[in-house]
């Protein structure tokens, strides 16, 4: 396994055991919370979308990286006007933190790739990312979530993010031939 999918796994591991160590079976987090962590894994992937079109020359590539560049960003305008609209202020959270941190390693070893082997790293760190999140979502936020609408919203997201794994997917297999 290489260093930038067990990137990813860290992430997954923040996101669906990251307040474990207090002998909690999952996750008990707050709708701020909750907030927090989905509007931090939406940037952290539109940071990873900007590094990949400022660094790769792949067609495939970049028009994936632009879609989450797009969606991304849109979520995090939907997550932030939702949570203004509910006066909901996010909520830092230890895994709020062990996201950031993930993602700060993750950056560094894409920022450190070129050429060919950034598209590989880009696209496994894609998927691998994509598993963690749809998990998380499925498995933590949606059933933590106590406002009706914010549920409503994850909800949503969750298909789209299906799409994206499945696209980052199809990338990952058009590059590895």
């Amino acid at each position: 396994m290489s260093k930038k999918v067990l990137g990813a796994a860290a992430i997954a591991l923040a996101l669906c055991c990251g307040l474990q160590a207090r002998g909690q079976q999952k996750p008990q987090l707050t709708d701020p919370e909750i907030a927090s962590v989905a509007v931090t894994a939406n940037q952290i992937d539109v940071n990873y979308g900007k590094i990949a079109l400022k660094k790769s020359r792949n067609a495939d590539i970049r028009k994936f990286a632009q879609t989450m560049v797009t969606d991304h960003s849109g979520v995090i305008t939907q997550a932030v006007a939702l949570a203004k609209k509910l006066k909901v202020v996010p909520k830092t959270n230890a895994v709020t933190k062990q996201l950031q941190d993930g993602a700060k390693a993750t950056e560094k070893k894409l920022n450190g790739a070129k050429g060919s082997a950034f598209d590989k790293a880009y696209i496994d760190n894609e998927v691998s990312y994509h598993e963690a999140v749809i998990s998380a979502v499925n498995n933590v936020l949606i059933p933590e979530t106590q406002n009706a609408e914010l549920k409503a919203l994850l909800v949503k997201v969750a298909p789209v993010l299906q799409e994206h794994l499945d696209h980052a997917k199809m990338v990952q297999a058009a590059i590895e031939k």
